[in-house]
């Protein structure tokens, strides 16, 4: 699950990491209020103006704007509030934005300059450990600094029977050329946010900038948080963040109905039970010619009102050609998943693709008499090459 930068940066508050100010805004008027607030607190009347969805690269797709007075707040939050937002993490059609962050100016004079770098926490699933990536090179052009330099990159691994260790931090700060009071900074900095990371089981943190101010002060400019979704029962409080708005409106309805689901680009839906089997069919439908559509998993308990709401999703599809269903029965029996396909067809009035039926285990052959006697437009089948043969005849006609 993702959730957005102003989200992210309260968390990481309540570890002890020093972010940049801000106040989230859903229409013009509440960023002009905001960057009043702002003044009062920061003495500046200078703010910038963040989009808030869920993409990185939003600078490089025009929206994160500096705003120097009160008017330029009201034009920037006009500007960006229900802009269609694209940047090079979102799709062609970009992510519309609902509301603004109001923040403070951190790029403020003095002695001496600012400085940039870039932080992330993710997990290396090639050791089973955690690492803290990082670099001298941070802001909007991180990915061209990956691809040209690499070596200006640098990863620090976590063994998990110990934790991030305190030398950890400092080689971190040293790397990153740090000395003095920046140096110390930095070193609480790792810490801190590593502290948060593993705290609330996230699966990534990416801070881009981190930023060494004018006066020596390390503070996360931007935060990037996802969570390990598996993880979520043990957090309501975050999962109470999630921002429906900017999700895919079939995903919220297959979490919502409790379903597996995740949309792919190709014309033949999957409905299956178990996501091994789902990884098996997607395989079946490669080899008969299609392109799966979609990974549907609707559990072991496959009734009838499962099974509509699983067709239903698929259908909202328009690439769709055909559906197949290949359901092992074991903990379910397949005559009542064979009914439950009826009985689905039934209430939904017409289903305007092929659906192929392959069951096999419990009552298989029960399931398949069901299906072959409800005079509706299935195929069935028992053998995965039965069900293979029927995709590529649908498909091809």
């Amino acid at each position: 699950m993702n959730i957005h930068e102003y989200q992210g940066k309260s968390i990481l508050k309540g570890f002890g990491v020093a972010v940049q100010e801000g106040i989230v805004a859903e229409t013009p008027e509440q960023a002009v209020e905001a960057a009043k607030e702002m003044k009062v607190k920061y003495n500046s009347d200078w703010v910038v103006v963040k989009a808030q969805i869920h993409a990185g690269g939003r600078g490089k797709g025009g929206g994160v704007k500096l705003a120097k007075n009160l008017d330029e707040v009201k034009q920037r939050a006009t500007d960006i509030i229900g802009m269609q937002l694209i940047t090079p993490q979102t799709s062609a059609e970009g992510k519309k934005v609902h509301k603004v962050l109001i923040a403070q100016d951190v790029y403020y004079p003095g002695a001496s300059p600012t400085k940039e770098f870039y932080i992330s926490i993710l997990l290396n699933r090639a050791t089973g450990r955690n690492i803290i990536m990082y670099s001298t090179e941070g802001g909007m052009d991180i990915e061209h600094v990956a691809e040209t330099t690499p070596h200006l990159i640098w990863k620090e691994e976590i063994d998990p029977k110990v934790g991030l260790r305190d030398f950890q931090c400092r080689k971190v700060a040293f790397n990153l050329g740090l000395s003095g009071t920046a140096f110390k900074e930095m070193t609480k900095f790792v810490a801190s946010l590593y502290k948060a990371y593993d705290s609330i089981d996230a699966s990534l943190f990416e801070i881009n900038p981190v930023l060494k101010t004018s006066d020596d002060k390390i503070i996360a400019v931007d935060a990037k948080v996802t969570m390990d979704d598996n993880a979520l029962f043990r957090h309501k409080d975050i999962e109470a963040m999630r921002d429906e708005l900017e999700e895919n409106p079939i995903d919220v309805e297959a979490r919502k109905a409790e379903l597996n689901y995740v949309k792919l680009d190709g014309n033949v839906g999957c409905m299956v039970n178990g996501a091994g089997l789902a990884m098996a069919t997607m395989d079946i439908i490669k080899l008969s010619g299609g392109e799966p559509a979609n990974f549907l998993d609707v559990g072991g308990t496959a009734n009838a009102e499962r099974v509509e709401k699983a067709f239903r999703i698929i259908l909202k599809d328009k690439n769709v050609k055909a559906i197949l269903v290949n359901i092992f029965g074991g903990i379910v029996r397949c005559d009542r998943v064979a009914q439950g396909v009826v009985d689905a067809y039934k209430n939904m009035g017409s289903i305007p693709v092929p659906i192929i039926v392959r069951l096999q285990g419990t009552n298989a052959e029960e399931a398949k008499k069901l299906i072959e006697a409800s005079g509706l437009k299935v195929f069935s089948a028992i053998q995965l090459q039965e069900a293979a043969d029927l995709v590529k005849k649908v498909i091809n006609n």
